[in-house]
């Protein structure tokens, strides 16, 4: 798990890293500090490799993933073959990051945040096909389901759930049942990233 103060990274990354520093205050600061950094020296342009690090370290913070895991990932879809034959790695890494358990229970809106929805993967509050797991790194497959464990629906983390939801915009490729607390995979996700540039983060690993 990835422990460095939050703001501090996403002042350095962006924003869109983390969804707590989405903020209209958040955005405000940095402008200040944005207009005050253009009066004092210049900084010289990022290299092309520095480019690819700061993506690198912006897909790495998005997804509360570790480096070696990030580097696995994209080594084993750079090596993959595409199973239409127009599928790019760049698209086969998004579909990876995004299919990862802890993700879909934050694209799902049962919890606001990555970190929380890992957390709350890890604590066994929610079910793959039935089984209860626990490793927020778990892949999910079309047609699986995913649920929330029938123990851990009273619990406060789940309250007002039903109301959260109404406002909640799922992607294309997941369905949520509010009667069954249950989430569905409907399809393959999409690359539709704009804050990330994944293309960056492949180049990145071909060069180290």
């Amino acid at each position: 798990m990835i422990r460095k103060p939050k703001f501090k990274i996403a002042r350095r990354l962006g924003t869109g890293v983390y969804e707590k520093t989405q903020t209209q205050k958040f955005a405000l600061s940095q402008a200040r500090k944005a207009k005050s950094a253009m009066r004092g020296p210049r900084r010289s342009p990022k290299t092309e490799y520095g480019l690819q690090l700061l993506e690198k370290q912006k897909t790495r913070y998005s997804y509360g993933i570790s480096a070696r895991q990030l580097a696995r990932y994209v080594k084993e879809e750079v090596g993959a073959r595409s199973i239409s034959g127009k599928e790019k790695p760049v698209d086969r890494l998004f579909s990876r990051l995004e299919r990862r358990l802890d993700n879909v229970v934050y694209r799902l809106g049962i919890v606001s945040t990555r970190a929380a929805a890992r957390q709350a993967v890890s604590h066994g509050h929610f079910t793959l096909n039935g089984r209860r797991v626990t490793i927020p790194s778990l892949e999910v497959s079309i047609n699986d389901v995913v649920g929330i464990r029938e123990g851990s629906r009273a619990k406060g983390l789940f309250e007002h759930l039903e109301k959260k939801l109404k406002s909640w915009r799922l992607p294309n490729w997941l369905q949520f049942d509010i009667t069954h607390m249950e989430g569905k995979i409907t399809a393959l996700p999409e690359n539709t990233e704009t804050f990330l540039d994944l293309g960056a983060v492949v180049e990145f690993y071909r060069r180290v």
